[in-house]
């Protein structure tokens, strides 16, 4: 006689073994009509599933979060079943939902192309409209095995054949075809919708592989209705208008090349970009009580041994033998990250608790090897800078330090164009060091920190860092994606490592706490963010070019050198275009370069002493004299922390 407790609290009690289906009927025609699948104590599971035991139970419907990963999975199937029956032979391989979306892998002769896709997604609507119930049936691995091979899936067969022996197997059919699955799945096909739409094709080695066969991935992308997948085709269409790589190339920020894989040649424009940035920061931290410390890049292997990361980051590294004639070869590594640095820093000397809470930063050059498939641009690179700090302080100063950290975030943020962020909260990985008691220390004082800034967060159970919990910063950028930029950590664990102490008012030794912390991330991503965030066009303060003067007649070049000279000694940065061309394909090239400001001089403006101010793209036109022009660019040119 299970009961089963709702999420209101009420329960319902039945007789014996109960379905998901039968349940929601209970409750109501409109539940029964809407609910999609069910949460079972916390588990996703068919409706079909019989509940035998007490239990709560949540029903899923189609505005429920899980209802998209079920959306996504269950078009992931009828995806395959349209190859199948489209293009006899081919064979299935997996078929997962993905973030806003899913793929399948297929081994075929002919690999798939874009030109497929109509004849397909016809073929997907049509399944879909069939309305086919899913179906589970656990089997043995024998029965398993022996059907798959009698359909001629050799891939199939070895991912049986691979499962531990107590896995237990289960396939779903939705009419007449079968697959492989753990599932859960809706109702039937009919729950998927029309809202899905089939976007690109790649090729993908079995298992990720490169010794097995390459197959064909058709990726798609599934919404609950056509007007959420109306907004993110837009959202892609926008992205691609707005790629870092592209725009860095149109405005001669930078360049990437085989000969230093994953490493930034930053160009004149790209690098005044990044030292605006960096003055901007600098300038924060300094108000914010930060001493800024330089530490070296090659650091020997036994301080990232003793730190722990030797152990979790090895892979990561990039090495280096030193061979010397007086001593053995010594191995070092190219810093990944700066914290043990910091720590040697802190470990000069005898500190008091007077001098806590001591706010450590560093424009940190790191280095990590990543695979080659995975950089993008300078989203993600193997050479990056962190605006990365340590705080070292009393357990009793975290929630101080946590909300003076939270303001100083949200403010930088703010003055960059980011309003909207959200808070995740990492707790203990299943790999870590430390034990639990000290665990529990640090995630209590990581949520008191929250509550003491007035931060709400969500949680991201086991992600934390191998030495303590973290916050991580996400940030919503113009056209809706999200980035994950900022951090705070709270570490018990590294000072005790790297032997750390300072002296408390009784006079007792004690090991500080050590908070990580860093609001940009890198200055690399964090720029590749602001390039898409504004679509190049970025506010004036940070602009690579700011002003640029351009002459109308060769008799008015000398003037427009001369202001341009002036408003660089403004500290604006300005240049001079005195090209022999028209105003307007002058004009139409700084506007595709993304110049903020025009100021156009010809014979009446170099006899007037005066400047026309013109801001791109628009056409609008300021007529000012020389004087009062320069003063308006320098104010509107001001940094916010500096307005």
């Amino acid at each position: 006689m299970p009961a089963i407790t709702l999420p209101d609290g009420s329960q319902r009690q039945f007789d014996a073994p109960v379905t998901g289906t039968t349940v929601a009927a209970s409750i109501g025609p409109g539940l029964a009509k809407a609910a999609l699948a069910m949460a079972v104590d916390g588990a996703l599971r068919d409706l079909s599933e019989e509940i035998a035991a007490d239990a709560s139970l949540r029903f899923i419907t189609r505005r429920d979060p899980e209802a998209l990963e079920l959306i996504r999975h269950d078009c992931a199937h009828v995806l395959a079943e349209a190859v199948q029956e489209l293009f006899p032979g081919t064979q299935v391989t997996i078929g997962p939902s993905i973030e806003n979306g899913f793929y399948y892998d297929f081994q075929r002769n002919q690999p798939f192309t874009p030109e497929d896709f109509p004849a397909i997604e016809a073929k997907m609507r049509e399944i879909i409209a069939r309305a086919a119930p899913f179906a589970r049936q656990v089997v043995t691995r024998d029965e398993a095995i022996a059907l798959f091979r009698a359909k001629g899936e050799a891939f199939k067969v070895e991912l049986v054949e691979s499962l531990a022996a107590d896995q237990v197997i289960s396939l779903y059919s939705q009419g007449e075809w079968t697959d492989l699955c753990r599932g859960p799945h809706m109702r039937n096909t009919g729950d998927i919708g029309p809202a899905f739409k089939l976007m690109k094709v790649a090729g993908a080695y079995w298992r990720g592989d490169h010794r097995n066969p390459m197959l064909s991935r058709i990726y798609g992308t599934a919404w609950r209705d056509q007007k959420e997948l109306d907004a993110y085709l837009h959202q892609l269409e926008e992205a691609e208008k707005r790629d870092h790589r592209r725009i860095g190339r149109e405005m001669h920020l930078f360049h990437m090349q085989e000969e230093s894989t994953g490493n930034v040649f930053w160009h004149p424009n790209g690098w005044r970009l990044y030292r605006a940035l960096e003055d901007y920061m600098r300038r924060r931290l300094d108000r914010a009580g930060y001493q800024e410390v330089k530490t070296p890049q090659v650091v020997d292997r036994r301080l990232w041994e003793a730190s722990g990361h030797w152990e979790n980051y090895r892979k990561n590294m990039f090495l280096a033998t030193v061979e010397d004639k007086d001593e053995a070869a010594r191995i070092n590594a190219l810093k990944p990250m700066n914290c043990p640095c910091h720590v040697q820093i802190f470990n000069q000397g005898i500190r008091s608790y007077r001098d806590l809470p001591l706010r450590m930063a560093e424009f940190g050059a790191c280095h990590r090897y990543e695979p080659s498939g995975a950089l993008h641009g300078i989203m993600r690179v193997r050479g990056f800078t962190q605006d990365d700090a340590h705080i070292f302080c009393e357990e009793h100063q975290i929630g101080d330090e946590g909300r003076h950290f939270a303001e100083l975030l949200s403010s930088v943020y703010r003055d960059l164009g980011f309003t909207d962020f959200r808070v995740k909260f990492s707790d203990r990985p299943e790999s870590r060091a430390g034990d639990d008691a000290t665990w529990d220390r640090a995630e209590a004082a990581l949520r008191e920190a929250c509550e003491a800034a007035g931060m709400p967060f969500e949680a991201n159970p086991g992600e934390g860092a191998f030495y303590g919990p973290k916050l991580e910063f996400v940030l919503r950028d113009a056209i809706g994606r999200d980035w994950q930029c900022g951090t705070l950590q709270v570490d018990l664990i590294l000072p005790e490592r790297l032997g750390a102490f300072y002296t408390a008012e009784d006079g007792s030794r004690r090991r500080p706490v050590m908070l990580h912390r860093a609001i940009l991330g890198s200055f690399e991503r964090f720029i590749g963010m602001l390039i898409e965030q504004y679509a190049g066009r970025f506010p004036l303060w940070l602009a690579p070019r700011q002003v640029v003067v351009a002459s109308i007649v060769d008799d008015a070049g000398d003037y427009a050198r001369e202001v341009a000279a002036m408003l660089t000694a403004q500290g604006i940065r300005a240049e001079a275009d005195t090209r022999n061309e028209k105003i307007n394909r002058k004009v139409v090239d700084h506007i595709e370069t993304n110049v903020p400001i025009l100021a156009v001089v010809g014979r009446r403006e170099a006899e007037e002493r005066s400047l026309v101010l013109r801001r791109l793209p628009g056409r609008e036109q300021q007529t000012l004299p020389l004087e009062d022009a320069i003063a308006t660019l320098r104010k509107e040119a001001t940094p916010p922390d500096l307005a």
